[in-house]
């Protein structure tokens, strides 16, 4: 038997499947749920809260973000995270491919604990030690 996957959904991700914005990304997620671990980090969640912060929305989206945060798995940032931070951003700047914090910061945090970050966002493919996948093939 296959041990399971552990995925991590980077806060793109996140969107697509709450707003519906990717049938294919939440299909996915869907399945993904069923037989492997699917999670986000801390920092997806404070950059989702600070949205519902920013602008209003209305009660039935925010009742379904505040759903999917309620049954998501949120892995606490933690120091591991903090050293594999430390690594990426200084390889990163020496190769002149600078990511942006919060970007590194979920990076990192996937990695750390040896998760395939799930992303829509292809300035990750500057991280070498970041596994990515994409679920949103329907969203351009």
């Amino acid at each position: 038997m296959t041990p399971p996957v552990k995925y991590m959904l980077d806060t793109n991700t996140v969107s697509y499947i709450i707003k519906g914005n990717s049938l294919a990304a939440r299909q996915k997620f869907e399945a993904a749920g069923e037989e492997d671990e699917v999670c986000i980090s801390a920092i997806t969640e404070a950059e989702v809260r600070y949205g519902l912060a920013k602008r209003p929305m209305n009660a039935v989206v925010r009742e379904q973000i505040e759903l999917f945060l309620d049954t998501i798995d949120v892995q606490p940032w933690d120091s591991e995270a903090a050293k594999e931070y430390g690594r990426m951003r200084a390889n990163l700047e020496a190769s002149g491919r600078p990511l942006a914090n919060m970007d590194l910061l979920i990076a990192a945090h996937a990695s750390s604990i040896g998760a395939v970050l799930v992303t829509n966002d292809k300035a990750f493919a500057n991280v070498d030690s970041a596994v990515t996948v994409n679920w949103t093939i329907d969203v351009s």
